[in-house]
């Protein structure tokens, strides 16, 4: 049997407290019923007894005091709420635990923002993480040392493991019960709560908005040309000549203002535009293709696909309100 520890950090999320809990436990109960051992003992361990989550709306009532627990195999470290440096610091007690633990064999899974909490332990330095991409800049500026995947859902780091932001924590919680219990669990689960299994890429739902919680002005005015002349042609060497810069220089102050290179930006500001489009107006992919300065068709759909995970067409498909309507009716 598996000893799941799900930590009740204060001012927690209460959604991936109690998400996490519901899957686990039915996963028990489906057991049962077919005559088989439960797989998991599941505890809500926190700093205290008691503990104020959401805001302050709800309280949770723990099972023990993290500290209180000797060993365990798995922990999971749920999202956090409100101003990340102060939801830090309320929890820090957590972070000797989780380290201890974590060296006598326990594996750490975090969801969402609980990403901020497991890389503040140190765990995941030179490693891959997750975590919501609404976050992903603060996570960056924060845990340079960490090997941020933005367009991740899942990440399995030698027993250290991150989900991408909001519900879809809920496929990290099925990846770990196919690891634990086996495929057939899984999908069984997947079904229940309506989850889709095989969701591994949170890039569809990304909106890119650039980094610009940085200090190098030239580099803002740099975003800010790109972002004005998205539809023409920019090249590197253009934006260095512009701005007095050698081309080397400005790569080299671009990408670490930004964690971009300057044609990635480039790209992902007219995919965006693109996605606004498709989205919004009734231009077909090759009329949003032109719009956003693109000329080559396999170009733009390779960068397309490589930036949100999906087609420009199923992107459409996908979020356009009218045609949306035409699916349905």
């Amino acid at each position: 049997m598996k000893h799941i520890t799900l930590l009740v950090p204060k001012g927690a999320i209460l959604g991936s407290v109690e998400g996490p809990r519901q899957v686990f436990t039915e996963v028990n109960k489906l057991l049962k019923s077919m005559g088989k051992p439960a797989m998991f003992q599941l505890q809500l361990a926190g700093l205290t007894r008691e503990v104020t989550v959401a805001g302050g709306i709800y309280t949770v009532y723990t099972d023990v005091l993290a500290q209180d627990i000797s060993k365990t195999d798995l922990i999971i470290i749920p999202a956090l709420d409100g101003e990340m440096p102060s939801a830090l610091e309320m929890n820090r007690a957590f972070m000797p635990w989780i380290i201890e633990q974590y060296q006598k064999g326990a594996e750490v899974a975090s969801l969402c923002v609980g990403a901020f909490l497991l890389a503040s332990t140190g765990l995941v330095n030179g490693r891959k993480c997750a975590t919501h991409w609404m976050a992903a800049n603060d996570f960056r500026r924060m845990f340079p040392e960490v090997q941020l995947v933005e367009d991740r859902i899942i990440t399995d780091e030698q027993g250290i493991y991150s989900s991408g932001g909001a519900f879809s924590y809920l496929n990290l919680v099925l990846y770990l019960i196919e690891k634990f219990v086996g495929r057939e669990i899984a999908v069984l689960m997947s079904k229940a709560f309506q989850i889709d299994i095989e969701r591994r890429s949170q890039s569809p739902f990304v909106i890119f908005n650039g980094q610009k919680d940085h200090e190098d002005d030239l580099i803002k005015k740099a975003q800010e040309f790109i972002e004005a002349n998205y539809q023409e042609k920019i090249t590197v060497d253009e934006l260095a000549s512009m701005f007095y810069l050698g081309r080397r220089n400005l790569e080299r102050r671009f990408k670490k203002a930004t964690s971009n290179t300057v044609m990635e930006y480039i790209q992902r500001v007219k995919v965006e535009a693109a996605k606004m489009r498709l989205e919004t107006s009734r231009e077909n992919v090759n009329e949003v293709m032109y719009s956003v300065g693109y000329s080559d068709t396999k170009a733009f759909r390779t960068t397309f696909k490589k930036i949100t995970g999906i087609s420009p067409l199923e992107y459409r498909n996908k979020y356009n309100k009218e045609v949306a309507q035409i699916s349905v009716n």
